[in-house]
């Protein structure tokens, strides 16, 4: 097992934050979907309006907008998640910006999640597995980490807030950050990993080979249960945040 964790909790409330429709459940949704069969309160928060993810010549930006969500809702829908929730910012222009964090941190302090989920911001590309990691992964993991520590958690930090809204400051106790190459945690999806298949058909426009996706998802989950010693795992950077 390389000295990595196993599965040993399922929180109460679970925020997972990404860019794009999809993102979180090619990486993630075996484990929400896990979580929520087990009571889990799951959330998503979807960063950008998704409306360049198409190669279709004539494709209309807000059209694709729209299709995106409706497709996000009706995988969440089959995970169990309780809501998601979108923000506008312009797909393929994320920035790690003062305006992203507070839209995060808005969402901790309404949600006040045990657990954030995101991307690993420091995966800047894997040779071996022929990948550039997309800039507003990095952007949306970054800005999430920032939104987690010390942000949503100090009174001073973004006032406004808590003054305007009368969202309290809340800690997030821990952080699942998403990443193919390093590791420290795993989740057992073994019984989850056919709703993790199902919930990224529901994304038809992204997916137009859903054999070579349900190949290649079920190939990474293989890899990470042989090294958790189970069937089928989701892996991650575990981060328990200390006081």
């Amino acid at each position: 097992m390389d000295g990595s964790k196993i599965d040993d909790f399922t929180p109460r409330i679970a925020l997972g934050v990404a860019a794009h429709p999809d993102d979180l459940d090619f990486g993630m949704s075996g484990t929400v979907a896990k979580w929520a069969a087990s009571g889990c309160d799951v959330y998503y928060l979807i960063l950008t309006n998704g409306n360049k993810g198409s190669s279709n010549p004539n494709a209309v930006p807000s059209e694709l907008t729209e299709l995106r969500r409706e497709e996000q809702r009706a995988a969440a829908k089959l995970l169990g998640v309780k809501e998601v929730f979108f923000c506008d910012y312009e797909d393929g222009l994320l920035e790690v910006s003062s305006d992203v964090k507070r839209d995060i941190i808005r969402a901790i302090r309404r949600l006040q999640p045990e657990v954030v989920l995101t991307m690993d911001p420091t995966v800047l590309y894997a040779a071996d597995r022929g990948l550039i990691n997309h800039p507003d992964h990095r952007a949306a993991g970054q800005a999430t980490l920032d939104a987690v520590f010390p942000l949503a958690r100090d009174h001073l930090s973004y006032p406004e807030i808590a003054i305007v809204e009368g969202l309290v400051p809340h800690k997030v106790k821990t952080v699942l950050l998403f990443n193919l190459i390093q590791r420290n945690y795993y989740v057992d999806i073994t019984s989850y990993l056919d709703k993790k298949i199902a919930a990224l058909a529901a994304h038809a426009s992204q997916m137009p080979d859903m054999d070579k996706v349900s190949a290649k998802v079920t190939d990474i989950a293989s890899s990470a249960g042989r090294l958790a010693g189970v069937t089928y795992a989701e892996a991650y950077i575990r981060i328990d945040i200390g006081d």
